[in-house]
């Protein structure tokens, strides 16, 4: 097994359990609300939660949280940008067959970030996660900002590193056609229980 979250729980979001193998890739979807958001930044120890999550049988609370980060990428649905330029954001230069294979021309890199559309920082944001290889993915509405034919590209390039890299991948999507495309693996976020009323409140 490589990742696995057991009866993770954030305060926004009910707990969930699930395991992935390598090359197995989870979508998650639900309403509106229902902590997806949440959720994955909590498998990224980005929140405060209960529950555990392993990597390879390594407890995420055994880990620093940036070495943690290094083997499981998140990648949220609006990235953030902290330099002038593209190419400042990655420590390794992406793959050239990547950025082909999205329609990103290599000179993309040497671009101020003001200047690229929210397509064109969605994309590159998963080829930042991806430059480091980690062994999961965690990714929140990668295609929203992609028209069909780039969102089609983003998810085969996913597909297609989780299978070459022997890795794994959550992804958060709305659509339920890209939920096919992306395999048989899918869980339905639950319902966030209603906090309960407190002492001597009307119920």
């Amino acid at each position: 097994m490589l990742f696995e979250a057991r009866q993770v729980a954030t305060r926004f979001s009910a707990p969930i359990s699930f395991s992935l193998d390598a090359g197995q890739v989870l979508t998650i979807f639900g309403e509106s609300g229902s902590g997806k958001s949440q959720m994955l930044r909590a498998l990224a120890d980005l929140s405060p939660h209960d529950g555990a999550v392993f990597l390879e049988g390594v407890s995420q609370t055994a880990l620093r949280p940036e070495h943690w980060r290094k083997r499981v990428g998140y990648v949220p649905a609006e990235s953030g940008w902290w330099a002038d330029l593209v190419a400042e954001h990655f420590s390794t230069p992406p793959n050239a067959q990547w950025l082909e294979a999205l329609s990103l021309p290599p000179s993309l890199l040497d671009a101020p970030v003001e200047r690229l559309s929210s397509g064109e920082r969605q994309r590159l944001a998963v080829l930042r996660a991806l430059s480091i290889e980690p062994r999961v993915l965690l990714l929140d509405e990668p295609t929203a900002n992609l028209d069909e034919r780039n969102a089609r590209a983003l998810t085969q390039l996913v597909l297609e590193y989780v299978q070459s890299h022997q890795a794994a991948a959550v992804w958060v999507s709305h659509s339920g056609e890209e939920r096919l495309r992306m395999g048989d693996r899918s869980l339905e976020m639950p319902a966030r229980p209603a906090p309960l009323p407190q002492q001597g409140a009307p119920a």
